[in-house]
This record gives structure tokens, sequence and C-alpha cells, in this order.
């Protein structure tokens, strides 16, 4: 969100910049002599392409950020799962059996989860963007099917 709207500042300036004249009516930012209107568009468009690395730069750089803070998310789900775990192995009956079932396929999402976050430890930059979608489509998946997991298992056994 932050990176949207400082993309869309950056394009608004470039704009406003190349559209904006003068009181004597030349524009503001003139082209220098014998350089055309194109010539100066691609020039915006390679400071307006700067601005944009700049920001991808800036994701990049928050990666150790983003790997910790989610490595503790991991972790806290982790720990959920082994309390569910700890509540199903003092049940009994056929609900024990099914618990363990779902438990088995959260514990799998968690896994896989944990492998995209391991990847994102050593993404580089070009391919940051792609590792940290990835990992958040993963985490979103485990965090659902874990939220349905332990609404399954207050239904079918008790506190």
């Amino acid at each position: 969100m932050r990176h949207t709207i400082l993309v869309a500042t950056v394009l608004s300036v470039a704009a406003l910049a190349v559209g904006c004249t003068s009181k004597d009516g030349k524009s503001a930012v003139a082209p220098k002599q014998g350089e055309t209107a194109a010539v100066h568009l691609d020039k915006a468009k390679a400071e307006t392409k700067e601005a944009a690395q700049a920001m991808r730069e800036y994701a990049y750089a928050e990666k150790a950020e983003f790997v910790a803070k989610m490595k503790k998310e991991l972790v806290s789900t982790q720990e959920e799962l082994d309390r569910l775990g700890a509540k199903v192995d003092g049940a009994s009956g056929a609900a024990k059996a099914d618990a363990k079932v779902k438990l088995a396929a959260v514990r799998e999402k968690w896994a896989q989860a944990k492998k995209q976050l391991d990847g994102a430890e050593t993404a580089t930059e070009s391919n940051w963007d792609d590792v940290k979608n990835g990992f958040k489509q993963s985490y979103a998946d485990l965090k659902d099917s874990f939220n349905k997991t332990r609404q399954w298992l207050s239904d079918k056994i008790a506190p």
C-alpha cells in the first residue's frame, strides 16, 4: 500500500512537472536547446523508472524484517498446533482419529509455509516480490486451514 502511494505521488509530480507552464507561457521544465519533446518524455520515463526501482530496493531492504516477523508467526502457529495436538491426545473416540488427520493436514501446510519462508531468506532482489507473494499465499492457506481445524475441534472435542 505504501509503495502504491509513493508510485502514484512520483507519477503525479512527474506529470505536473511536464505539464506546468510558467507565467511567460513557456514550459516550467523546458527542454534544453536541441532536445525534442520525445527525448524529454524519455528522460521523464527514465526518472520514473528509477523511482520505481528505488521503491523495489526499499521493499527488498525490508526482507530481513519481514522474514523475522513471519518466523515468529510460524513459531506461534506451531505452538498452537502443539496445544491442539495435546487436546486431541486427551480425547477419545472417533473424533480423535478425525482430529489427528485434520491436524496432520494443517501441519503439512505449516511445513509448506516454512519451506516458502526459507526460500524468502535466500531470495534475491530480482525474485523477492515473487517469493514474498508465494509465502503470503502459503501463509494465508495455513491460517485458513488452522482456523477451520480449530473451529472443528472446538465443536467436536470439549475443552
